[in-house]
């Protein structure tokens, strides 16, 4: 099992959690970081991964999804001040720590993490991801793992099918047809989380609805040549937000099954970072006592 994690959730769980008058030797904020590492230190000590990485979103006004629709994402606010130093330190915590901590300014962490997945299902290994953001549902097949760490218990690919109404497989679309607000992706205006439960339950894919149109009506949909009729109009749009959604599972990434076992913790340099971020005994007496390297599995 590799436990894939993505960073943002964490660094602003963390964030909004702890007291913002925690700062560094330098006046700066530091509660994201010490949340945030304990969180990776209890990760470690309850599950003992060996394989394990972290995914950061160095960039999204330069990720490849922007430069195909330039509202991506437009609708979020900006970082807190000082949160984005926070995130440095994140990166930094981790890699000291041991863990492989990854970003990119041209993919998203689900794109890093995804890839991975997809790299080590190939050699027999399955993933645990943990996360709340909901996109990440389309990367959990059999044997993998969704788990929200801290708030909502581990979730099967049985389990995940269950919550959302649709298989993971086809997740991405299902969400190209409803949009997705957070992200600022429209999808099909009129199609909700059941309607497009029901088509993608119907059909395998995007492709396969658009190729099939004229089975919607017989389909148990409410209002179905409706249905047809918006879908017809916003084909286009639908198949952006796919482009969207949909996880990037094969970017370059320079790094093999060896780069994200689990390694020994940099003594001296978790003492350095400790010391900068003004951290007292509670965090280090939890890396000295975190479990040895496991064995493979």
């Amino acid at each position: 099992m590799i436990y894939l994690v993505d960073a943002s959730v964490y660094v602003f769980r963390a964030y909004y959690a702890l007291p913002a008058e925690m700062v560094d030797r330098d006046g700066n904020p530091s509660n994201a970081v010490f949340g945030f590492a304990r969180m990776l230190c209890d990760l470690i000590e309850r599950a003992q991964p060996h394989y394990i990485a972290i995914g950061f979103d160095h960039s999204l006004t330069g990720c490849f999804r922007s430069r195909i629709y330039p509202a991506y994402k437009a609708n979020r606010a900006p970082a807190p001040p000082g949160l984005p130093l926070q995130f440095e330190r994140c990166f930094e915590f981790a890699q000291l720590l041991g863990l492989a901590a990854i970003g990119s300014p041209d993919y998203e962490a689900d794109d890093i993490l995804g890839t991975l997945a997809w790299r080590m299902r190939s050699g027999g290994i399955r993933a645990t991801f943990l996360t709340r953001d909901k996109d990440f549902a389309q990367l959990v097949r059999e044997g993998d793992v969704l788990w929200d760490y801290g708030s909502r218990d581990p979730q099967s690919y049985a389990d995940v099918a269950r919550r959302f109404g649709v298989a993971p497989e086809r997740f991405a679309d299902y969400l190209a047809l409803t949009g997705d607000a957070v992200d600022n992706i429209r999808g099909v205006p009129g199609i909700g989380p059941k309607t497009a439960a029901i088509l993608m339950s119907a059909f395998a894919s995007l492709d396969e609805l658009y190729d099939s149109l004229e089975r919607i009506e017989s389909l148990p949909l409410r209002n179905a040549a409706i249905v047809r009729s918006r879908l017809i109009e916003y084909r286009e749009a639908a198949f952006l937000a796919r482009r969207l959604t949909a996880i990037a599972c094969d970017m370059p990434l320079a790094i093999g099954a060896d780069g994200l076992r689990r390694r020994a913790p940099d003594s001296a340099g978790l003492e350095r970072f400790f010391d900068a971020q003004g951290f007292g005994p509670l965090l280090r007496r939890q890396v000295e006592k975190l479990p040895g390297l496991a064995p493979a599995a």
